[in-house]
């Protein structure tokens, strides 16, 4: 058997160098690149020997471990995991600093290989700087905070383990069911120890995504229970874009006239015009899809998790039947659903073919057009810019509405947590499923900007436009810095509503009295336009939407990083669509406001309860 003689750290680069995938009719690695912040626990092995790959395994440096994985987390799923990337750190903070992330990759089901440096295997140094001494386990590792948010962890002791553990990480990260973060902690010593390795190990090899087929009683049991249905609704969830499945489902939908309401995850599966288009669903759903939701006896979900906000917190389905499309079965039974597992595009086209010229009553199909023509309405009305008179600081809709009018045909938009995504979910007008772009699975303030770093340099040639709160904002935004170095071009559109709006209105929603939430009035104000050109930006603040809508053009045909600033009324909100979500009241309440929740909570909880 042919061997080489290897670092560890080497045959792990080689190996991921030698992964491919197909997309788009090409060949293409599925490793875009390695994100990498030195220290003293990956400096000497894993950087010496990723500097040697040179263009067959690029590196980039940021400047927030957290927001690295952020992006490459973000680069996965606008390649719908199809391709990823892999991030190195030292050991201590630079390696727990990529927590939170493998937390939000987990939640979202998208891959990203992660490779934090570790302590010595040898344990010879003990204890070396950074290291977390456990008094009763001589085992123990800051690097054990992964265990619980990695779809796959191990430790390597000795470089040959490498044999088993990189193909195992990169099942789970390839796996449609099992796809997530996977989390290979590195010691320090053994990265730099050699092995004679097969050179069979670093052939390239080519992996296709698995698409199950849905079993026939499944499949038998999903066409009886569709064909029976007065009142059909689709769920389309994220796993309509993982499985490539956008143009079956609107074949789908047109053919048999069924209405779709999109998940956050979903959003973008159908063009926002699409006839059968209700819109988006749940708390932060429109009008129409809602109450499609609430009259419908069948809910075909596809691709989705059933997260508390697509389902109103459980109360919105009535008594609906739930069918669950889904890859995996863990999603495919909750809420008690019947269950379809399998690929959603194979799902799909198998479903269309069983259920062949069926199509919804004509009265739900008129209901659904009618609802969803006045929703449109609605959304032109709560996005269109504010008449010269209006006094007041623009709602977060208005500002939306501005960006999305000025949106290329080829834009994509990033956000994450807060109101806003709420707020997109209800009103953006998505073109396609690449052009809408919210990490809301786990709702991480810091993912905006960084996030938004990763979908340019998966689509480098769309632009890219990253919607951010100023709470958001300044908790990261660093990768400006790293955007503007690397020349990913985004246009970045800061609200600031002087804190954090989203809670604040909750707060208030629940019946507590203002609390560090909002900066108060004599707070300093923070000159984010100012900040933003510091970190290397082209920068601007505005006035109003007018100063807005005048902005945009230029930020957008920039050839560089661009911030445009604008402040924002922090009580708006869109009050039109949504549902309702269980968030727990006082049940020894103090004060009328307080009183007032608890009993509204209460009432949606008997609602719910009796399935009404």
């Amino acid at each position: 058997m042919a061997t080489i003689r290897l670092t560890a750290a080497e045959a792990t680069w080689r190996f991921l160098a030698a992964q491919m995938t197909e997309l788009d009719g090409r060949t293409l690695p599925i490793f875009g690149g390695v994100w990498a912040i030195f220290g003293h626990g990956n400096v000497a092995g894993l950087g010496p020997a990723l500097q040697a790959m040179g263009k067959s395994l690029p590196a980039f440096r940021a400047h927030n471990e957290q927001a690295m994985a952020h992006a490459a987390i973000a680069y996965a799923k606008t390649h719908a995991r199809r391709r990823m990337m892999a991030c190195t750190t030292s050991i201590g903070p630079g390696a727990t600093n990529m927590v939170t992330a493998a937390a939000l990759a987990h939640v979202n089901r998208l891959p990203v290989l992660l490779l934090p440096g570790d302590i010595f295997a040898s344990r010879q140094p003990d204890p070396v700087l950074q290291q977390v001494e456990n008094f009763g386990d001589g085992t123990a590792s800051a690097n054990d905070c992964f265990r619980p948010v990695s779809r796959y962890f191990d430790r390597i002791m000795r470089p040959e383990q490498l044999l088993v553990a990189l193909p195992a990480a990169l099942r789970v990260l390839l796996d449609p069911v099992e796809c997530g973060p996977a989390t290979l902690a590195f010691p320090q010593d053994v990265q730099t120890e050699a092995f004679d390795w097969p050179t069979e190990f670093f052939r390239k090899r080519l992996h296709r995504p698995r698409a199950p087929e849905p079993d026939r009683h499944e499949l038998s049991d999903a066409v009886a229970l569709l064909r029976d249905a007065r009142r059909p609704l689709i769920l389309a969830g994220g796993g309509v874009k993982y499985a490539g499945a956008e143009s079956a489902l609107a074949d789908f939908a047109h053919r048999h006239a069924v209405p779709v309401a999109e998940t956050q995850a979903g959003k973008g599966s159908l063009p926002w015009d699409h006839p059968r288009n209700a819109g988006a669903i749940g708390v932060t759903g429109s009008a129409a899809a809602n109450a499609l939701a609430e009259k419908a006896d069948v809910v075909l979900a596809v691709g989705t998790r059933l997260q508390d906000f697509t389902t109103g917190s459980r109360a919105l389905f009535g008594g609906a039947r739930i069918l669950g499309l889904n890859v995996a079965g863990f999603d495919a039974q909750k809420h008690g659903a019947q269950p379809l597992v399998a690929d959603a595009l194979r799902g799909l086209v198998a479903l269309s073919a069983g259920l062949g010229r069926w199509d919804a009553p004509r009265p739900w199909q008129e209901r659904a057009v009618t609802a969803t023509g006045r929703w449109h309405r609605s959304v032109e009305r709560i996005t269109a810019a504010p008449k010269p008179r209006e006094a007041g600081l623009p709602s977060d809709a208005q500002v939306l509405g501005a960006v999305n009018r000025a949106m290329p045909s080829d834009g994509i938009v990033v956000c994450a947590a807060g109101g806003l995504p709420g707020e997109l979910h209800k009103l953006w007008r998505a073109r396609d499923a690449a052009s809408y772009h919210v990490e809301y699975g786990f709702s991480c303030m810091g993912y905006e900007i960084a996030g938004g770093l990763g979908v340019k340099l998966a689509a480098p040639k769309r632009e890219v436009v990253v919607l951010v709160g100023d709470g958001s904002y300044l908790m990261m935004n660093s990768e400006i810095a790293t955007s503007v170095a690397l020349g990913a071009k985004l246009t970045i559109v800061v609200l600031d509503n002087r804190g954090f709006g989203c809670i604040s209105r909750l707060q208030g929603a629940t019946g507590g009295a203002p609390f560090l939430n909002l900066l108060p009035d004599a707070a300093p104000r923070v000159d984010f336009a100012a900040h933003a050109a510091a970190l290397g930006a082209q920068a601007v603040k505005v006035d109003g939407i007018a100063g807005l809508e005048a902005a945009l053009p230029k930020a957008l045909s920039s050839k560089r990083t661009s911030v445009v600033v604008i402040d924002t009324d922090p009580a708006a909100s869109t009050a039109e669509g949504g549902a309702w979500w269980e968030v727990p009241v006082s049940a020894a309440p103090r004060g009328t406001a307080q009183e007032a929740a608890r009993q509204t909570y209460e009432t949606a909880l008997r609602k719910r309860g009796s399935g009404a």
